[in-house]
């Protein structure tokens, strides 16, 4: 396209700003096919992969000088690229669009671009070749929406400003006409894609660098719009997209945007790295991808391919792993939304988009479920993937006790299917305050345990004041010679969880209940049943000093991740529990801080990293 053609294009597009501005019901339509989504696949691939180093910060940070970086263009090959198995791929791993960066803040254009002195890989890697091109014709042969993410800066460009975190080129008080071309320059080549591909989404990059008007955002906007009116752009235009993108870091609280995205890696990089062995496991991202789905948010999880376009082998597993699980249980992941409060169910949830189905994800094998303050009769409960198996419940005062003794576990996350007549309802539940007679004389002990637990939860320690002792030796409760054996002994082995403790953390921060010692610097995590994977906490600031096997006092170990250098957020804390060690009731794991429990609840923004 000719630069006076383009420039009639974008004048008319901004003139016409206003006349394709879209309305709120508008937005909410075109939005729901990304709402319903929940899984995504980003593929950061370019020629950072070829020494596998940092995509394009690696030289803006001075890590390596930008002629040594970009001589990365001579290696990169794409010998191996099969586009056609990278769709197959990432449609069977149950996503339902992938977004792939067609050009990096380095400035390398996947494809053939005929903007003013682009950088491509067909002009100018060795691989001689548009590699954007046959990827999304492979993916318009699938059910998969295409996405698109761009760089807006491109700190390789002589016509933009930035060039390295210490180096500009110049200022554009001092020379707007550069800038100006700059800005020519970026929208040509977002028309070029907009023309040949008519993507679904735009996943811009780097809008930080500079304002709304020197980016012209809503003129990019509405230019973009007069492609595809449905075009759906994230936060980062400066704040005009429809969607926001934390990053890294699964959200503590449920974001306070409708619609959001967790942008999100496999290891610690989002390009391919030789020497990132740093892997969560299967289990930790299909995790992850239920805490978004029950937070009513979608997963874009990413893929650094190879220099050679092959993708490393544990990131194959992983998408197989999530094609496993997401075709098992399709009805609880597509169309879902955010699901009821912790209040209500000390888990994960979420609803049917009609809301009378309510799904209760459980990552431990455990023998049943309970839920409180449901207004809605329930019709009938199973397991999701197992239709046939129907699951015995007992709904009393609005109190749900779901029998799991002869279910079938998934062996990452079973999903209980609740069924209802209407949109379920709930409300706040009642105290669930009871004496510590009831407690001790109960003679079913896991029951006895859950509730001494959920009291001590909400607020309420039942053995305050009422004969225990610090290590459970010589302790005194009331009737406590007549009172059930093994609610004794569980009590009196992990006393140091139950003397003089307190409520522990907040909904958020582990899927399911704590409890704090006076001090509040040891944190006691209360573990039902088998967990599938290690047991994780979110949102916690404080350096660990060590973690113990509460009546036992075995030391087991911690890992961390997506802990950012840059931010101050906090990593989530993943800890193995050995299941050999676990108690047959309910296993307590103590967690010892380095001071008082301090936490992080901010809100999500749209480049935070919420942990």
């Amino acid at each position: 396209m000719k630069r006076k053609t383009i420039i009639a294009v974008l004048m008319a597009a901004a003139f016409n700003f206003n006349a394709v501005a879209q309305k709120p019901t508008e937005t909410n339509a075109k939005m729901e096919w990304f709402e319903d989504a929940k899984l995504g696949i980003f593929i950061h691939w370019g020629i950072y992969s070829v020494q596998g180093i940092s995509e394009s910060w690696a030289f803006f940070n001075n890590y390596i000088n930008h002629e040594n970086y970009m001589k990365q263009l001579n290696g990169f090959t794409a010998s191996k690229y099969n586009p056609e198995e990278w769709a197959k791929l990432i449609e069977g791993s149950g996503a339902k669009y992938t977004v792939i960066t067609t050009k990096h803040h380095d400035g390398v254009s996947l494809w053939d671009s005929k903007a003013d002195k682009a950088i491509t890989t067909k002009l100018h890697a060795k691989a001689q070749r548009d590699v954007l091109d046959p990827f999304v014709k492979a993916i318009e042969k699938t059910s998969l929406k295409t996405g698109l993410y761009y760089s807006l800066p491109d700190w390789s460009h002589p016509y933009y400003d930035v060039n390295t975190r210490t180096k500009k080129r110049y200022t554009l008080a001092e020379d707007p006409k550069r800038w100006e071309n700059y800005v020519t320059y970026y929208q040509t080549q977002l028309n070029e894609l907009s023309q040949k591909y008519r993507p679904d989404l735009i996943w811009f990059d780097g809008d930080w660098e500079h304002n709304s008007s020197e980016w012209k955002a809503e003129q990019t906007l509405a230019n973009l719009r007069s492609y595809n009116p449905n075009i759906i752009i994230n936060s980062r235009l400066n704040n005009h997209g429809d969607y926001d993108t934390p990053e890294q870091g699964i959200p503590v609280i449920k974001p306070h945007a409708r619609f959001w995205e967790l942008c999100y890696t496999m290891n610690d990089s989002w390009g391919y790295q030789a020497f990132d062995r740093h892997y969560k496991t299967p289990n930790m991202i299909v995790r992850t991808l239920v805490d978004c789905i029950s937070m009513g948010g979608n997963l874009l999880l990413d893929i650094g391919p190879k220099e050679d376009g092959t993708i490393p082998e544990e990131q194959v597993a992983i998408l197989r792993e999530l094609g496993r699980w997401t075709s098992i249980h399709k009805e609880a992941i597509y169309g879902t939304r955010t699901g009821i409060p912790f209040d209500n169910f000390h888990g994960k949830s979420a609803l049917s988009k009609d809301g009378k189905t309510l799904y209760l994800y459980l990552d431990e094998t455990k023998a049943q479920v309970l839920l409180y303050g449901i207004k809605s009769k329930v019709k009938t409960a199973h397991i999701v993937g197992q239709p046939n198996t129907k699951l015995a419940f007992k709904q009393e005062n609005k109190a749900v006790a779901i029998d799991l003794k002869n279910a079938t576990f998934d062996p990452t996350v079973t999903v209980v299917a609740l069924t209802f007549d209407q949109q379920v309802e709930v409300d706040k539940p009642e105290s669930q305050h009871t004496t510590l007679a009831t407690v001790l004389n109960n003679p079913n002990t896991e029951a006895a345990i859950y509730q001494l637990v959920q009291n001590l939860y909400g607020g309420n320690n039942l053995l305050d004041h009422a004969g225990l002792t610090a290590d459970g030796m010589d302790m005194k409760l009331p009737g406590q010679e007549k009172a059930n054996p093994e609610m004794v002994s569980w009590i009196s082995k992990h006393a140091e969880s139950l003397y003089q403790t307190g409520a522990g953390t907040p909904e958020g921060h582990y899927a399911g209940m704590s409890a704090l010692s006076k001090d509040k610097q040891t944190l006691y995590l209360f573990v039902e049943g088998t967990p599938s994977g290690p047991i994780a906490i979110k949102g916690l600031k404080n350096t660990i000093a060590r973690i113990r096997v509460v009546g036992e006092g075995s030391m087991i170990g911690h890992d961390i991740y997506n802990k950012l250098y840059w931010s101050a957020t906090p990593g989530i804390v993943y800890i193995d529990v050995p299941r050999d060690r676990l108690d047959s009731a309910m296993t307590v794991i103590a967690v010892l801080l380095d001071k008082p429990i301090d936490l992080y609840r901010e809100k999500v923004g749209a480049i935070e990293s919420n942990l």
